[in-house]
């Protein structure tokens, strides 16, 4: 069995997607789309930037999302592989998810861009900036820091955010509470602690004020019938109901990813092979989680053809 997945934030760059926009007209097409659907040349702050403007939430959201779009599209146009032939599941890490959604047609690509970059807004608008943070911690499971989180929060918000792999966890909430946690992580087994470079504390209890604008936005944009099962953030389970998965999106925003539980859980069910397309940051966790499993991240045109030959 075969997942394709999609990256989440944090794996945007400047020239990201330029050189499929220069190859191919179905890439070509995505970022004009996009650009149209969001009234916003973003596809020339992709490829050009400014670095600052492209790291925006509202903008990295619906530019990461674009990008492995483009990349499906080629697969499917250029290589005539289709990915509801070829894979028998998909997930997505946080906004990844909404990617996968469009990948397996529940969402338009004009529908997703929007929801997403409402989404990147509301995110960012939810915390004033400066009050909130998100730090890695290394070398630590789920168990550590959870505890190390619980030590920490003295009365504020500090909650595990991203269960990435057995070693990376990540946890968000108010400032202080996150750099108290960065200061004691030794005393609790784990081996380092870094401040992430966000402008807010994502998938904790603070983010509430949008998951509510989400509720109202996804009211508006359901999604549709999905061509393959999903594997959804906050229960690391398999989705097919149109309708529970709305309320799902309306949860990760508050909740917990749970990739490595995802992940696990894909394997479990049989997947044996991962393919990551837009990026390459999920294929190391996967490694990590399930040891025995194929995996393969596709950016490139000769990334996608030889995909394509490979499994012709």
């Amino acid at each position: 069995m075969r997942a394709f997945v999609f990256p989440g934030q944090g794996s945007q760059k400047v020239g990201m997607g330029s050189e499929l926009s220069a190859a191919s007209t179905a890439a070509r097409e995505v970022f004009e789309e996009v650009d149209e659907a969001l009234s916003l040349k973003l596809s020339a702050i992709m490829a050009d930037g400014p670095a600052e403007d492209l790291m925006l939430t509202e903008n990295a959201q619906p530019a990461i999302m674009a990008n492995a779009i483009a990349t499906l599209r080629v697969l499917e146009k250029e290589f005539g592989l289709s990915l509801a032939d070829a894979g028998d599941c998909v997930a997505g890490h946080s906004l990844g998810e909404y990617t996968a959604l469009c990948a397996v047609g529940a969402f338009s690509l004009s529908d997703t861009a929007r929801l997403l970059k409402l989404r990147g807004s509301a995110m960012q608008a939810a915390v004033p900036l400066g009050e909130g943070a998100m730090a890695a911690l290394l070398g630590a499971d789920i168990e550590k820091a959870s505890a190390l989180a619980a030590a920490a929060s003295d009365g504020e918000v500090c909650e595990v955010a991203n269960d990435n792999d057995p070693s990376q966890v990540v946890i968000s909430g108010a400032k202080a509470a996150v750099e108290r946690a960065v200061a004691i992580v030794k005393d609790h087994g784990i081996k380092r602690g870094v401040l992430l470079p966000v402008s807010a504390p994502f998938h904790c209890s603070m983010m509430r004020p949008a998951a509510d604008r989400m509720a109202e936005a996804l009211a508006q944009t359901p999604p549709g019938a999905l061509s393959l099962p999903l594997y959804a953030n906050v229960t690391a389970s398999k989705v097919t109901d149109p309708a529970e998965e709305q309320r799902l999106l309306v949860e990760q925003v508050t909740g917990r990813v749970r990739w490595r539980e995802s992940v696990g859980q894909m394997a479990a069910d049989g997947v044996t092979q991962f393919v990551e397309l837009g990026g390459k940051v999920l294929t190391p966790m996967i490694k990590k989680i399930a040891g025995d499993a194929e995996t393969a991240s596709l950016i490139t045109m000769e990334e996608l053809e030889n995909f394509a030959r490979e499994i012709a």
